[in-house]
């Protein structure tokens, strides 16, 4: 779709204040989790592309020098489309690697490794990110930038490509999420009427991993329901979403709260979570150790 300079410039710079209004307040935990660093990077990297690509517009001559490189308007068109396809292609693998991240948290997997030694991974993993999607992008993708054939300082409109990853994403997580509710509810009902009394013991970690999935599916969907509507408006509109904008802090704090929700339920029953809280990534729109004590509290 073609979108004006302007209207591009005016959602990117929208963008970064949303980023920088979500880093911002999480900024003494936000380096505990590698989603929270790769937050920090993208603001980064979505400030310093606007504030180019701003001064690059807006400068009187349509043009300046750089590295004895000449950028117009051209560039403009090229950059923006360029970090929309790498924004695209970041999606999956941010998604497997955040993932990795949060069950070797709660799993307590990492607890031998120092802090610092965690942040120092974290960072060069963020890092190690960027280089090899930009590598595909440029080197094994099938991405040809599409722009107009008009002179340079003519140029008033960039073709933007839509996002095609967000709602895979979504959807593998929910379903994952689903699933785990599924085999809570069926492994319970399995061994609702057991034959042998040595099976008490299996049917107490059934109940308890079931009461597990229940709370931590509620306390997602109490949180993130009305994101999950307006997503689900969003990506069902005929207009669709740019794919510069479809990687953001908000995007990857929603993330956050579903891979904390896929991990507790596939990986701990209710009475390990309670003994384990402080393993648990940090999330600053779902609390998740209140939540999960309240629950312990009432079961006693």
């Amino acid at each position: 779709m073609m979108i004006s300079i302007p209207s591009i410039l005016l959602g990117m710079g929208g963008k970064c204040l949303l980023d920088w209004a979500l880093v911002f307040p999480q900024r003494s935990n936000i380096c505990k989790s590698l989603l929270g660093v790769f937050s920090v990077s993208l603001a980064v990297v979505d400030t310093t592309l606007t504030l180019f690509v701003t001064s690059l517009h807006m400068h009187a001559d349509g043009y300046v020098f750089l590295l004895g490189l000449k950028l117009t308007r051209y560039h403009v068109c090229l950059l923006v489309q360029i970090f929309g396809q790498v924004c695209n292609a970041l999606q999956w693998p941010v998604l497997v690697t955040a993932g990795c991240d949060h069950f070797f948290t709660v799993t307590r997997r990492l607890q031998t490794i120092t802090g610092r030694s965690r942040l120092i991974v974290r960072l060069f993993v963020s890092g190690l990110l960027w280089y090899l999607t930009a590598l595909y992008v440029f080197l094994l993708s099938d991405f040809l930038p599409v722009m107009e054939d008009v002179s340079h300082d003519q140029i008033q409109q960039c073709w933007i490509f839509h996002t095609t990853q967000i709602l895979q994403v979504a959807m593998f997580l929910l379903l994952t999420l689903g699933c785990a509710a599924l085999h809570a509810g069926w492994s319970t009902r399995c061994l609702k009427n057991p034959p042998l009394k040595e099976q008490f013991t299996d049917q107490s970690r059934a109940h308890s991993r079931r009461d597990a999935v229940h709370q931590a599916i509620c306390m997602f969907l109490n949180t993130w329901a009305p994101f999950l509507c307006f997503l689900a408006v969003l990506l069902l509109a005929p207009v669709g979403i740019p794919a510069y904008l479809g990687l953001n802090v908000a995007w990857l704090c929603f993330l956050n709260s579903l891979l904390i929700a896929v991990a507790l339920c596939a990986v701990c029953p209710a009475s390990q979570i309670t003994q384990g809280l402080q393993a648990l990534p940090p999330d600053s729109f779902c609390e998740w150790r209140f939540q999960f004590i309240l629950a312990g509290e009432d079961r006693t």
